[in-house]
């Protein structure tokens, strides 16, 4: 410990035994002498503190120099006590590493990937410095990695509702029908005939397993450090999110994919109407009506709408004649702009002469989702180092267990044939 704590120490004991003795109205003769003693230490004390500090100032700045290199000197004196020995031994049959070894190898995992057992190149050779063949050195900088571009989610905005099923299947019973109503014709008539409240079972089940496969070099390992993990959960959850969002929708129900909402319309029970003709407000708004009398829908700004930028771009460019509002304005009016979802990846591009594309409308009943997307557990990470050992390279594959169901096909419309 320095010196100058030492004295600081010693003072503050003393200022704390004055205070004791200050405090005493009727101090007896030793404590009086105590106060006496203990004053001439403290401003002996003064003077030695002063001093200890200018002699600990030039002691600092005679070893700033050794503790700015100390660091480095400390790793080299480390570099030389290990031994490639026992790398070899760990290799060959699992020999524990131990002692300065096992740090400098663990020191050098915790600044990069490794698939074997990091070694330094200083315990290898040692080189002055070189530079490039020309004399002229030529440093590179990575910078973070640029992730690629993903479309947005829009299943949660159509208002599915994300579930996570633990193990099993899961099933909806949806009632189908119920109570009558009915008047008493005459005095001593009945009031009609009851009927069978019956109920269908919507399933979930996990028959659709996603896979999502990476392959990742030794440059990208080497080259991006801890970054790449981050960069590598981004892409796939991204590339993830992307295809869940398209099977919600168009997924084929063939091929090992779930049956989407748009193209699974007819085994829904979900109404499609052929307009086969320019997209227009009269067009969604037929639709709306259909909600409202289906008692699906109380207003139109309880509806949600999904289209391509397509049909935005040509609503928003046609007219009202004689007007200077758009088709656009009229929708926009009437359905909330929050309400209404573009997305090039969950409807199917336009296709046909002319060009056509669909829309698909979806309400909130009674606080049922319209369409249920259900996933089983988590994503199951699956690392193989061995495939693409002879290259040092490492691959990836998660896989995902979802299925879709629509509860009641009176909470769904599909528009076909907007051209």
């Amino acid at each position: 410990m320095l010196n100058s704590v030492q004295i600081q120490r010693r003072q503050s004991e003393i200022r704390q035994k004055l205070a004791e003795l200050a405090g005493k109205e009727k101090p007896t003769d030793d404590e009086t002498r105590s106060m006496v003693d203990l004053d001439t230490e403290y401003r002996t004390n003064e003077t030695r503190y002063r001093a200890a500090l200018i002699a600990e100032d030039e002691e600092r700045r005679e070893a700033d120099g050794e503790m700015e290199t100390r660091s480095d000197a400390e790793w080299q004196t480390m570099l030389g006590a290990f031994e490639v020995r026992q790398i070899a031994m760990a290799l060959d049959h699992g020999h524990q590493i131990d002692g300065q070894t096992a740090e400098i190898v663990s020191e050098l995992r915790s600044q990069g990937a490794y698939q074997g057992i990091p070694v330094p190149w200083q315990a290898l050779e040692r080189r002055a410095g070189e530079t490039v063949a020309s004399g002229t050195a030529n440093p590179m900088q990575t910078r973070p990695i640029i992730d690629r571009l993903f479309p947005g989610s829009v299943a949660a905005r159509m208002g599915g509702q994300m579930i996570n099923v633990g193990q099993g299947q899961l099933e909806y019973p949806v009632a189908t029908s119920g109570a009558t109503v009915g008047w008493q014709a005459t005095e001593l008539g009945a009031v009609g005939g009851p009927s069978v409240y019956a109920t269908t079972d919507k399933p979930l089940a996990p028959n659709n397993t996603m896979g999502i496969q990476m392959r990742i070099t030794r440059k990208a390992l080497k080259q991006s450090g801890d970054a790449l993990e981050q960069a590598v959960r981004r892409d796939m959850n991204g590339a993830m999110g992307q295809e869940l969002d398209r099977v919600a929708f168009l997924g084929t129900g063939a091929d090992g994919q779930p049956l989407g909402v748009i193209t699974g319309a007819a085994t829904y029970g979900i109404t499609a109407t052929a307009i086969n003709a320019a997209a227009s407000w009269s067009a969604f708004r037929a639709a709306v009506v259909r909600f409202m009398t289906a008692n699906a829908a109380g207003s139109p700004d309880a509806v949600r709408m999904m289209i391509r930028p397509e049909v935005w771009s040509d609503l928003d460019d046609t007219l009202i004649t004689d007007t200077a509002v758009s088709e656009w304005e009229r929708l926009t009016r009437n359905i909330p702009a929050g309400n209404i979802a573009m997305s090039s990846n969950a409807l199917a591009a336009p296709a046909g002469d002319p060009l056509a594309t669909s829309a698909l409308l979806t309400t909130t009943a009674g606080g049922v989702s319209p369409f249920f997307v259900a996933t089983w557990g988590a994503v199951d990470l699956i690392r193989d180092p061995y495939s693409d050992a002879a290259s040092g390279g490492l691959r990836l594959t998660a896989l995902a267990t979802m299925d879709i169901t629509v509860a009641r096909a009176a909470q769904l419309q599909v528009l076909t044939g907007l051209q």
